[in-house]
């Protein structure tokens, strides 16, 4: 050993423990009204990334989004759009990930929810920041010219955040009866934590809107400007997205990857070509499992915190009902997570002003 790199007793002893953490990153939905301006209020220091994605979106002929979150009013249409929500949630996501304290944190592991699945292969540099901004952008164009099909979501948990057997029942019971209507198609789309999200064409959503039980004058919810993500009817969009981008842009993790099945895609022992096709045809088409993402990361990598990128915090429930299933940490209910949460909090969002702080101070 060098003389370099010997340490005394006292600087080990004063050498600080990072705490582990798993990132997990948000999909589509989580740039509403509330978040406005997001970019220019916490990251006027990011110039470089948001004008690398400004730059790409000026050569498709599309608005900046430095524009879009720098408008003084928030427009359903305008800000939901595909094209442009998804370059809107990268661009917040990524920067809220290069502001995480890595003297504080050491990020064990990534994942994320949908959409969020493409912001993870950028955080953990599967993607360049040119190659992220060119993948997220064609994917998030695919449906400029007509959404397909809807999605709607239900919850299968109970106030207690319990899996609720009955409403599970009445689920299944629905979809099944939404299936035998003329010309219906509907699947599950998402498994997200005490929700699940349906896809389907305008006859399976509504057949299937009909059949399940009206809870809290909410519930079941169309989701606004949402297509028919993770269901068989995204197949021309997988084939649409395999010719237009290289399986080049893909390279090993450097970070281990935890995606909508539960696999880990390891730094040293990625296929790329494996990677690849699961982003752009397995997860495309298949139902995104992202309770079992979670319930892989916290099983597997036992990390002192799970890190929810912003922008927006509704991802922090599901997140939540996530640890109540598999009672993690003593955390059995509603109840005991909030508690939790009040004294040492185990989920940081960084949407959150109070929990951004530990993430990044």
């Amino acid at each position: 050993m060098s003389i370099e790199a010997k340490q005394s007793p006292l600087d080990m002893k004063n050498k600080k423990i990072k705490q582990r953490a798993v990132v997990i990153c948000p999909g589509r939905g989580t740039y509403n009204k509330d978040e406005l301006g997001y970019l220019k209020r916490l990251h006027g220091d990011k110039v470089e990334l948001i004008n690398l994605i400004d730059e790409y979106r000026a050569q498709q002929e599309q608005m900046a989004i430095a524009e879009l979150d720098g408008m003084d009013n928030y427009t359903m249409r305008l800000h939901t759009a595909g094209e442009n929500a998804s370059a809107l949630i990268y661009a917040c996501a990524m920067a809220d990930f290069q502001s995480i304290n890595r003297d504080e944190y050491d990020v064990v592991a990534v994942t994320g929810n949908s959409m969020g699945w493409y912001i993870a292969l950028a955080a953990a540099g599967v993607l360049s920041p040119v190659n992220a901004i060119e993948l997220i952008n064609t994917m998030g164009s695919m449906m400029t010219n007509g959404v397909i099909g809807g999605q709607l979501i239900y919850p299968v948990v109970d106030d207690n955040w319990q899996i609720s057997k009955e409403r599970l029942a009445s689920v299944e019971q629905a979809l099944l009866a939404a299936k035998q209507v003329e010309n219906a198609e509907v699947y599950l789309s998402i498994a997200l934590g005490g929700y699940r999200v349906f896809g389907g064409n305008q006859e399976g959503l509504s057949a299937l809107a009909k059949a399940l039980p009206p809870l809290d004058d909410r519930y079941p919810m169309n989701l606004f400007n949402h297509a028919a993500f993770h269901t068989p009817l995204l197949q021309d969009t997988a084939n649409k997205a395999q010719q237009l981008l290289s399986p080049a842009l893909f390279d090993s993790p450097s970070i281990p990857l935890i995606d909508g099945l539960g696999n880990i895609w390891q730094p040293y022992s990625t296929d790329v070509n494996k990677l690849y096709h699961y982003t752009l045809q397995t997860q495309v088409v298949e139902p995104y499992q992202f309770s079992k993402a979670v319930e892989v990361a916290i099983k597997e990598y036992a990390p002192d915190k799970l890190i929810i990128l912003g922008p927006g915090a509704t991802l922090g429930g599901a997140v939540a009902q996530c640890l109540v299933a598999d009672n993690w940490q003593g955390i059995k209910d509603k109840g005991s997570f909030i508690d939790c949460q009040k004294t040492e909090p185990y989920i940081l969002s960084m949407g959150l002003t109070e929990q951004r702080k530990r993430v990044t101070s």
